[in-house]
């Protein structure tokens, strides 16, 4: 069995990126994502739009040409393909790893098509799999979602939105323009300090007309089928409902770097221990790139400023 230089596991930005930078480097190596190309940005909103301009999102210096300043999900479904395609990256599509062991200073990779062995292993997962849970009765209804896609799907529904952050404020905005009756349930009292500065006024201006209702200071208590109740500073609300979006953020697959002896911070931040210099963990030779290095601090890191960790982990591998 052929032993490559570096196993990447997630074909995002950043995993794509990782690819890059080895082949640039004459390493031997293979790209497994468990689904398509850029998979978690496929299954962002149909008209989700970045916080970041576009040459913020290049990689590999490889130019990124958008409509707008800040580019928009489709675009950049385009971008990071084409990048894919045209370098001939190694990537294997829907193929999602069950195990990696290490046995030997060789990492052993089991996944659910094949087995690979390595000198180094890259984990560049992102955290968009596993949605922070309310743990609420009524939670596991049809009705309740933890990701929104498409606005139309909830136009004349009477909606109720939980979260203040910029998923939860988009998806709002969006909805009630394609005619839903939208609630937005907040557990602070405002609109969150980092939604898009362009998108904030826009929403506080909504809720002040009372386009969009909203409570502050409130928590959902139970989702039941055409009703949700919410705890509010003046006791137990109940209001009709049809559907509900949990958009109340996402978390890495912490069991699955604690399988792999990455130590964790005791906090409740859970921030995986590597080095900056260098994003080796305190496994050897198993690095960490991307959004992952933030722990429950996802919005810590993101393509702009994470894209590096591509050049100090190949300059780090070629060291030794």
């Amino acid at each position: 069995m052929q032993i490559f230089d570096i196993v990447i596991v997630g074909g995002g930005p950043i995993g794509i990126a990782c690819g890059l930078e080895a082949k640039k480097n004459g390493l031997t190596y293979v790209v497994l994502e468990k689904g398509t190309i850029v998979n978690s940005l496929y299954n962002y909103p149909v008209n989700m739009q970045f916080f970041s301009s576009s040459e913020k999102l290049e990689i590999d210096e490889i130019p990124f040409i958008s409509n707008e300043a800040k580019p928009r999900r489709n675009e950049a479904l385009e971008y990071y393909r084409r990048i894919t395609t045209s370098n001939e990256l190694e990537i294997n599509l829907f193929e999602k790893v069950v195990s990696i062991t290490k046995k030997d200073e060789i990492f052993a990779t089991v996944s659910n098509k094949n087995e690979y062995k390595s000198k180094n292993i890259v984990i560049a997962t992102g955290f968009y799999d596993i949605p922070n849970k309310l743990n609420i009765p009524g939670e596991n209804l049809e009705k309740v979602s933890h990701y929104y896609n498409d606005p139309h799907f909830y136009s004349k529904q009477k909606l109720v939105i939980i979260g203040a952050s910029n998923s939860a404020i988009d998806a709002a905005l969006e909805c009630y323009r394609k005619g839903a009756d939208v609630t937005l349930i907040i557990r602070g009292d405002e609109v969150g300090q980092r939604v898009k500065y362009w998108v904030r006024p826009d929403i506080i201006n909504r809720i002040k007309e009372e386009s969009i209702a909203v409570f502050y200071n409130a928590e959902v208590a139970e989702i039941v089928e055409n009703e949700i109740s919410i705890k509010t500073e003046n006791g137990i609300k109940t209001i009709k409902n049809d559907f509900v979006l949990a958009l109340t953020g996402y978390k890495p697959n912490f069991t699955f770097l604690e399988n792999l002896g990455v130590e964790l911070s005791n906090d409740n931040k859970r921030k995986p221990v590597y080095n900056e210099n260098t994003m080796e963990t305190n496994v050897k030779n198993l690095y960490l790139a991307g959004v992952i290095c933030g722990g429950m601090e996802t919005h810590k890191w993101f393509i702009e400023n994470s894209r590096i960790h591509a050049k100090l982990i190949v300059a780090n591998i070629l060291k030794k």
